[in-house]
């Protein structure tokens, strides 16, 4: 079993919804039907005589005492096929940020839709907002793959009626928002029906189990195909009697986009030296090459001023700029106005960044845009923003990491918005 892991990179996703759909009961039910969680854990997790399987991920005290999702809660299990990295993120309004943060770097999503919440009988009945929010959320983050999964369908009385309407509702909404998702299943977190193995017939359904769905789904590939871009994170100095820099300074952090190797042109930003790359390490300081998303320690052949949050980039590819045009996801309590001053977050790098205008914000239930003065906690919007210093940036939809900041409040450094270049 571990041979066939070591060759398949792990699957990183995560649970998202309404308050209540069944998310941290369907991750207990993963663990425990892929025989990931022990029998002592899961005596731990005895209620009046019954498993409480939502107990296994909602580890803060908070959590356990008022039975909701606060913080992300990750855990790990395997089956004999395929690695999983799990998120359980929270359906509060309120924790957004925290189910933004986890979707960021996620492979894939799984909405929950609570069918005994719904009008399931009726054929045009219309989904929680919390599902069109975190549908829309996952889409502008470029989770690469999204799955609808109908919970609760044990406790109504026509779950094939109720079934074939949430997933109408579902077919309509995804297509009028531009969503591709990977597939609609029926199961019941609570009694297990189609979530490890597969209930042909079911609800009538006739494909495979959720985890089945989840076996087959790829990685996020990495932006090999981009120009060459490195956040620097870390600047480290060696004595001159050092055999793996010569006595230069090497730079660590992960490489972005593109790939690089020696003698290969580099340019500083912002301070905009340019310099060759003359070795390029590994996490274990051995010279050789380096993937795309792997850490690695640069070294150039003379001494250039680079600090922590510089970028080294292969020249001429990238124009950095003092303007952007972004969607804005608003996590702060306090609403985003025009005029407004925060710090904002590009790799390492921190730059101020003044909100010119507020173009639109993003109606969640029609999907149109509507002009708007604010933008409100939890909403998505159109801004334009002002930079102290020039940033190079990509359009998102073609780097996620290039393409993305964080914006922070510059007196409570609190985080207040997640940014995706238009």
């Amino acid at each position: 079993m571990t041979a066939v892991h070591d060759h398949v990179s792990a699957l990183k996703f995560i649970t998202c919804g309404s308050v209540d759909d069944g998310k941290s009961t369907l991750i207990g039910r993963l663990l425990v039907d892929s025989k990931s969680v022990l029998q002592d854990q899961l005596a731990g997790v005895q209620r009046s005589g019954e498993t409480d399987l939502a107990l296994l991920t909602d580890g803060l005290s908070a959590e356990r005492e008022q039975g909701i999702t606060i913080d992300v809660a990750y855990r790990y299990f395997a089956t004999p096929s395929r690695k999983f990295i799990i998120g359980d993120a929270p359906g509060h309004e309120q924790y957004t940020r925290n189910m933004v943060t986890a979707a960021s770097s996620a492979d894939a999503a799984v909405v929950l839709v609570d069918a005994t919440k719904l009008d399931w009988s009726n054929p045009r009945l219309e989904l929680l907002p919390q599902t069109r929010r975190h549908s829309l959320l996952v889409n502008l983050l470029r989770v690469p793959a999204i799955v609808f999964a109908v919970n609760k369908l044990d406790a109504v009385s026509d779950p094939v009626q109720a079934f074939a309407n949430i997933s109408a509702a579902l077919n309509a909404f995804t297509s009028a928002a531009g969503i591709v998702a990977r597939a609609i299943v029926p199961v019941s977190a609570l009694k297990g029906h189609n979530v490890v193995e597969a209930q042909p017939g079911w609800c009538g359904y006739q494909g495979p189990s959720l985890l089945q769905l989840l076996e087959q789904l790829d990685c996020t590939a990495e932006e090999t195909g981009e120009a060459f871009s490195f956040p620097v994170q870390w600047v480290e100095k060696f004595s001159a009697s050092s055999d793996t820099s010569q006595g230069r300074r090497v730079f660590w952090g992960r490489i972005a986009t593109g790939s690089v190797r020696p003698g290969m042109q580099v340019k500083v930003l912002p301070g905009g030296q340019t310099a060759t790359v003359a070795q390029v390490l590994d996490h274990a300081r051995k010279p050789r090459e380096v993937a795309t998303g792997h850490s690695a320690g640069i070294v150039l052949d003379r001494e250039v001023d680079v600090s922590r949050g510089d970028w080294l980039l292969t020249p001429g590819a990238l124009e950095p700029s003092r303007e952007l045009s972004a969607t804005i996801a608003w996590m702060d309590d306090e609403p985003l106005v025009a005029g407004r001053v925060y710090w904002a977050l590009h790799g390492h790098r921190w730059v101020k960044a003044k909100v010119k205008r507020i173009v639109h914000k993003l109606d969640i239930n029609t999907l149109a845009e509507a002009d708007a003065d604010h933008l409100e906690p939890n909403s998505i919007g159109h801004v334009e923003l002002a930079l102290q210093e020039p940033l190079a940036t990509l359009p998102y939809l073609r780097s996620r990491i290039l393409g993305s900041l964080v914006l922070v409040d510059t007196a409570s450094h609190k985080t207040a918005g997640a940014v995706l270049v238009r």
